[in-house]
């Protein structure tokens, strides 16, 4: 059986780091190609815990679909990535400059995940579906879709943004959501949700950066905390590492202290890395 499938966002990002931008003009800098998204991160690091890990996602026909697929299966993902004929490959830019960090998020393909590109069922030990699926028009029917489908031990969905999630409306995201047995959030999502324990899932798992993370299970309530950072954090992918990590330790049957102590490492571990994916 497939230890964790995860369907969700499979983006392409392109990083920018320049001392300075001229408007109209050149400057040099440092431009780094890589893979992102919410699903893809999530896969790559719970395959680097050792799970056996299912993608499901969309892509373009273009050469960025070709080069996630490649590189998906080079970490020991199976990607079973619809391809989109008419749109292209999601692509995250991210500008940073004169100490500040800028971002365009290009969906493409992603908006357009049809309940057609899933299974009828989603059989294994856990299943993560990203709530950016749901914060899309185009994309929330496969996302609720994904969740009725899951047949797992957990059933796991990610708040993903918190904007987003004030925008869909909670009630809305409660409903849509009311299959999963795991809610998988960080501190900002919380906030708009509201109380973990008043909330309607077997499990709330509170991601809460440098301070750790927290989680209310089955009536009993666990915490980690990590060790403080000695080189620059980027935060970006480090909740989809957390959360990779924590699926990859319940699906070879870890108690939910172990499972989320490792979850905190892998986070702490992506959040020091220049990379959202695993070395």
């Amino acid at each position: 059986m497939t230890d964790v499938i995860v369907v969700g966002d499979v983006m392409v990002d392109v990083s920018v780091d320049a001392g300075r931008l001229v408007p109209g003009g050149d400057v040099h800098g440092r431009v780094c190609l890589g893979p992102g998204g919410v699903g893809t991160n999530a896969a790559a690091w719970a395959a680097h815990e050792g799970a056996a890990v299912s993608l499901y996602g969309r892509v373009g026909d273009d050469l960025a679909g070709a080069l996630l697929v490649e590189a998906l299966g080079r970490r020991g993902v199976e990607a079973r990535l619809a391809v989109d004929p008419e749109a292209r490959t999601g692509t995250m830019l991210v500008v940073r400059h004169d100490g500040d960090r800028s971002m365009v998020a290009d969906r493409g393909a992603n908006a357009r995940l049809s309940p057609d590109d899933l299974p009828g069922r989603l059989e294994a030990r856990c299943v993560l579906v990203s709530g950016y699926l749901l914060f899309d028009p185009g994309s929330e029917p496969a996302a609720r879709v994904a969740l009725e489908r899951a047949d797992a031990e957990v059933v796991a969905v990610d708040a993903a943004s918190w904007p987003l999630l004030d925008a869909y409306g909670p009630e809305r995201f409660l409903e849509a959501t009311a299959p999963a047995t795991l809610l998988l959030a960080n501190h900002r999502e919380i906030e708009v949700l509201g109380d973990p324990a008043h909330l309607p899932y077997a499990a709330v798992c509170v991601k809460r950066g440098e301070q750790g993370a927290e989680a209310l299970w089955s009536g009993s309530s666990y915490r980690c905390t990590v060790e403080p950072q000695n080189a620059p954090v980027d935060p970006t992918g480090a909740g989809d590492a957390f959360d990779g990590a924590l699926l990859a330790a319940l699906a070879r049957g870890e108690e939910v202290p172990r499972a989320l102590a490792a979850a905190c490492r892998v986070g702490r571990s992506c959040a020091g890395r220049e990379t959202t994916w695993p070395p």
